[in-house]
């Protein structure tokens, strides 16, 4: 095992993807059930590799100047489905640490073993962050009963990125696959937020319906950002182009959530939005240095 340091060198990319998945592990197990895993592939209509090996994304944004933040979901209690491995996405991001910065995931539902988790994938892995998907994990983020959880995230000083929004996982099957969307409206992620002011908390994606809550949090709270992954920019609600143009130019992230939808075109949809020269490098780059504690 080789535990993950940075060999990124920022100043020469042109890009930091924030939000990237890899789904699939050695073993050829995949993050997802078949039957979600189908469902989402007719949902996001990418046309690509759903599920590539790690190895294929790092070569994908090496080819990109980019590096890319990746992750999975241990969604293991909620779903019955066990999670891909983590330990082993933080492995392949320390083979391609000029390119890769590996995110851990927890299953919020196994108490003390989840915390001890977290601690053993910072200290024995060198995770710089942790991803939770409310929705597929079946939690509310505010419950104490998770507390824990961000107590240890935060004294390890890495970011926690949460979904909110609708999701693309079980979209379009009867009663979503049993996925309940409330778990992320982004005002759960207040109170996380307020009860937590050293822990920095990023929103993952345009929070559709509560973009108006999420534009609130976020121009409220200095410890929690935005990422734009998971919609086409010419499908950006707004009033979150405005805001990303304006009082929240320091606090949203660039992130495409690759593979589901693809860099290219996010990045090709991006150059049609109304968006300031001087922000620009700001959403692709710098704000993600600062929240990963790379830069100031």
């Amino acid at each position: 095992m080789s535990r993950y340091e940075y060999g990124i060198d920022f100043d020469k990319i042109d890009a930091l993807d924030i939000h990237t998945h890899v789904e699939i592990d050695g073993c050829g197990h995949r993050s997802l059930d078949d039957e979600l895993m189908a469902a989402s592939e007719k949902y996001f209509k990418s046309g690509e590799e759903r599920s590539p090996s790690i190895d294929a994304v790092a070569d994908h944004y090496r080819q990109r100047n980019m590096a890319a933040v990746v992750f999975t979901v241990d969604a293991a209690s909620a779903t019955g489905h066990a999670a891909n491995s983590v330990e082993e996405i933080a492995e392949g991001a320390a083979r391609h640490n000029d390119v890769l910065i590996p995110f851990g995931s927890v299953d919020p539902w196994q108490g003390k073993a989840a915390v001890k988790r977290v601690h053993r994938l910072v200290d024995d892995y060198g995770v710089k962050g942790f991803k939770f998907h409310p929705s597929m994990q079946g939690f509310e983020p505010n419950d104490r009963q998770f507390y824990p959880l961000y107590e240890a995230i935060t004294e390890a000083g890495v970011p926690a990125l949460f979904h909110t929004g609708q999701t693309g996982i079980g979209a379009g099957l009867p009663g979503g696959h049993g996925i309940k969307l409330r778990y992320s409206d982004p005002m759960l992620l207040d109170d996380v937020a307020a009860d937590f002011p050293e822990l920095t908390v990023i929103m993952a994606h345009p929070s559709v319906p509560w973009v108006d809550s999420q534009i609130s949090i976020a121009t409220h709270k200095a410890n929690v950002f935005i990422d734009l992954s998971g919609w086409s920019p010419k499908y950006f609600p707004p009033q979150l182009v405005k805001a990303a143009n304006s009082m929240l130019r320091h606090k949203v992230l660039f992130g495409s959530d690759f593979p589901v939808i693809q860099v290219d075109r996010w990045m090709s949809d991006f150059e049609n939005l109304d968006i300031k020269p001087e922000v620009t490098p700001l959403i692709f780059k710098k704000n993600a240095l600062r929240v990963l504690g790379i830069k100031n």
